[in-house]
């Protein structure tokens, strides 16, 4: 193998892992900024509805004055579709589970995508099976568990359904971001949005929770923080998928969590207790691993 396309491989792919774990950091802070909104009376369903209308505007938006087409290719729709459908479905997934089961509980259910990825990776991609991925994905799983602190009273059924749909999308979610990794991002952007905006307004609709925009006056900082994060979450996720393989991306994604609990620490002063430290501890021993695991491989591949 050309000596110089190894190094761009491993430069692409740290830029991916990067990318990933900024994307965490983003969503992290939109966690506890969307918690801050519910609390003034904002509903998770309005607040997913109006951001998908502000990501429709901004890559409209950026698409016109850039004079960049939002075209896409026969063979780039499909992917953009599932994109597009996964997405909506971890939103809706997740959101509606909580209505269900502690949202601690939801949260490890839904974290189990991960090791889903790593699970379908040999099947759907030519990756093959690593049984040492695997056991960093569950390692990284545990630390989340403790980290969240799970509820395991009143469970219903329902929610765990739900949370798992969530997980099950979200895997998806990254296989399909793979299959369209050479779609420019600004087309990526705007047509999985446009397939997003009508499961969300359907949802809204079903709970009754539309309101005007002038609503989000309740708690306008949490609102653009939580607008933000997912603006800039989402982006940089798109571009992470695009540079690295869904097994370590979504591992890097387990940082979410950690940065939602230590940031709610510093803006919520809610404290955290040993086991949560031990399980931030953890996640980020098992993110460290896989970047090392993921750069050695790359050295090993014979030139």
């Amino acid at each position: 193998m050309d000596l110089r396309r190894l190094d761009r491989g491993r430069t692409k792919e740290r830029q991916g892992l990067l990318l990933a774990l900024a994307s965490a950091a983003a969503f992290g802070t939109n966690i506890v900024s969307a918690q801050i909104a519910g609390q003034a009376g904002l509903s998770g369903p309005l607040l997913v509805f109006y951001r998908v209308l502000l990501m429709l505007a901004l890559a409209g938006g950026v698409a016109l004055a850039w004079r960049a087409s939002l075209a896409l290719k026969r063979d780039e729709r499909l992917p953009v579709l599932v994109f597009g459908l996964a997405t909506a479905l971890v939103g809706i997934g997740y959101l509606s589970s909580v209505a269900f089961v502690p949202v601690s509980v939801a949260a490890v259910v839904f974290y189990t995508f991960p090791i889903l990825i790593v699970l379908a990776e040999p099947v759907l991609t030519a990756a093959p099976f690593r049984v040492d991925r695997l056991a960093v994905a569950l390692a990284a799983f545990l630390g989340i568990a403790l980290v969240v602190g799970p509820d395991l009273h009143g469970l219903d059924p329902r929610g765990l359904a739900l949370a798992m749909l969530a997980s099950i999308s979200a895997a998806a979610q990254f296989f399909a971001a793979a299959r369209c990794a050479d779609t420019p991002t600004l087309p990526k952007l705007f047509w999985s949005h446009v397939v997003i905006l009508p499961v969300t307004a359907l949802v809204l609709l079903a709970t009754g929770g539309f309101l005007p925009p002038q609503t989000f006056l309740l708690a306008p900082i949490a609102v653009a923080i939580t607008y933000g994060g997912y603006v800039v979450g989402f982006l940089f996720q798109i571009l992470a998928l695009a540079r690295v393989a869904p097994g370590p991306a979504g591992l890097a994604f387990c940082a979410e969590p950690v940065f939602a609990v230590i940031i709610a620490a510093f803006v919520l002063a809610e404290r955290l207790g040993a086991l949560q430290y031990a399980g931030c501890a953890l996640v980020i021993a098992a993110i460290a691993i896989n970047v090392i695991l993921e750069q050695t491989r790359r050295s090993t591949v014979p030139a």
